[in-house]
């Protein structure tokens, strides 16, 4: 569904399932290049499970208009006005690698609003090479080429996520692809990128956060490795790690575990 905010169309993925204010929400919050689609099985699960699920497309990506944000901070801002908007007075928040940042901000600023955060491949800070910097702002189908690479540990995925035999580098790319030519005015690849480089309050914000926090990390993950989160980890106050057998694509590579991650963490799913 559409929802109206000051400065965006934002697009939420609902599972197919009508928004209802009576029920527990969740919202899903992709990374860099990605969609809502990245979320596919979670979201439907959740949606059939007694939650609303909001798995969005960020501002200036695909479905969703608006500028596409520029900072972290910027894009938490984002997430508090889809609450607003939909009158949800608290939920729980996942997000994968510059979305476990943006959910991280929101848990940070708002922490009345958030109930339980899961960050799926984060790391603190989460740099981003300069050579991966240029490529993304020169040569964007390069970078696009050397983000696949980095971010996938295997070449087919298990048969419960997109089938037998899928090839993941292929799909990956494709879905990059289509998320940079969704945005005619920026690039929101080099954007993205940059705004992961730049967000320097990720401790700071940890030690604030009140909620229980879950990381989701993945074994063979190039991109943010698990030893990258530690400094994260180590500030949770009620802090649950998981890790999984997967590059930095952890829906695609281990989509079972990252559901049942998450279905053991988050307290209202119904059996």
């Amino acid at each position: 569904m559409l929802i109206s905010l000051p400065h965006a169309e934002l697009y939420a993925y609902t599972g197919g399932k009508t928004f209802a204010p009576e029920r527990p929400t969740v919202v899903f919050i992709h990374g860099a290049l990605n969609d809502h689609s990245v979320w596919i099985l979670q979201s439907r699960y959740f949606a059939n499970h007694g939650y609303n699920v909001l798995a969005i497309d960020l501002p200036g990506h695909c479905k969703s208009t608006g500028d596409a944000p520029e900072t972290v901070e910027q894009a938490a801002q984002t997430l508090l006005a889809l609450l607003d908007a939909l009158g949800v007075q608290k939920a729980a928040i996942a997000g994968h690698s510059l979305g476990s940042l943006i959910a991280l901000e929101v848990a940070y600023r708002w922490p009345e609003r958030v109930s339980h955060l899961a960050m799926l491949g984060t790391a603190f800070p989460m740099r981003v090479s300069a050579a991966l910097l240029e490529a993304a702002q020169n040569a964007p189908f390069q970078g696009i080429d050397m983000v696949n690479t980095f971010s996938h540990s295997m070449m087919a995925p298990p048969p419960s996520t997109l089938g037998p035999g899928t090839w993941l580098h292929g799909t990956g790319r494709a879905l990059m692809r289509r998320v940079l030519a969704s945005n005619g005015k920026v690039n929101v690849f080099y954007r993205s990128f940059k705004a992961c480089d730049a967000y320097d309050g990720g401790e700071k914000a940890m030690a604030a956060v009140q909620c229980p926090t879950l990381f989701v990390l993945g074994d063979n993950d190039q991109m943010t490795p698990p030893k990258a989160a530690q400094s994260l980890v180590a500030l949770a106050r009620q802090g649950t790690v998981v890790r999984v057998p997967a590059g930095h694509a952890l829906m695609e590579e281990a989509p079972e575990q990252v559901l049942n991650a998450l279905r053991s963490f988050f307290p209202h799913a119904i059996a």
